[in-house]
């Protein structure tokens, strides 16, 4: 069975879920309002530009969940995924899901965002293989740290690399569906990368490789 993966963020979604989280818990006055929708943006910035220190980050938008507990956090992303989540569901992304399910393929989600966020979204995509950047816990809860690679750029080829080795698995007729020139390194591991609404750096490179760029916001 060959693996269908696909990007989360701006890719399945037409947005993107970690930025959405930032504007949520500052709309709600969970956090500093100004200040962190101010260094949110700045990060978001970054990461479209391709300079993004995805430790830096992390250390960032991880220490609300230490701050708060497992059952409070899971009531606000309750809310987080009825008022920012499915708006942004694409009816496209879930017929090309749906496609992918009907022909047997593996279908897996791998994504930079961290797992407390997107885990609950992957469910509502009926998506049950979810690599993402991993948030520690502890007895207690969260810690606020991260744990293991962070899956990120080529963090991502790391950590698809030992799911293939831990499952037996080959990218053998594998798609790749993603928005962002920071995947490029898993884009070209694959044998039908396809670039999906793609920013200018990933539209040119298709262009010039012959992928097939997709929009599933039509």
């Amino acid at each position: 069975m060959p693996l269908a993966i696909f990007d989360l963020d701006n890719t399945l979604l037409g947005g993107d879920s970690d930025h959405s989280w930032g504007e949520f818990i500052v709309q709600n006055n969970i956090v500093d309002a100004q200040a962190y929708q101010a260094q949110n943006d700045k990060f978001f910035t970054e990461y479209l530009e391709g300079r993004l220190d995805i430790q830096v980050y992390l250390n960032f938008c991880l220490q609300l969940l230490a701050e708060h507990t497992q059952s409070q956090l899971d009531e606000w992303h309750g809310r987080f995924m009825t008022e920012r989540i499915e708006p942004i569901i694409l009816p496209q992304a879930l017929a090309l899901i749906d496609k992918h399910r009907e022909a047997g393929d593996t279908l897996m989600i791998i994504t930079a965002t961290n797992r407390f966020i997107t885990g609950p979204i992957a469910a509502r995509l009926g998506i049950d293989i979810l690599l993402a950047t991993e948030c520690e816990k502890e007895a207690n809860g969260y810690t606020g740290r991260t744990t293991d690679i962070a899956c990120f750029r080529e963090g991502k080829v790391t950590r698809l690399e030992r799911w293939l080795m831990e499952n037996g698995r080959k990218l053998d007729g594998s798609y790749f569906y993603s928005d962002s020139h920071n995947d490029l390194p898993l884009l070209q591991m694959v044998d039908h990368p396809v670039a999906v609404d793609p920013d200018d750096t990933l539209r040119e490179h298709a262009q010039n490789n012959g992928w097939p760029v997709l929009s599933l916001r039509g």
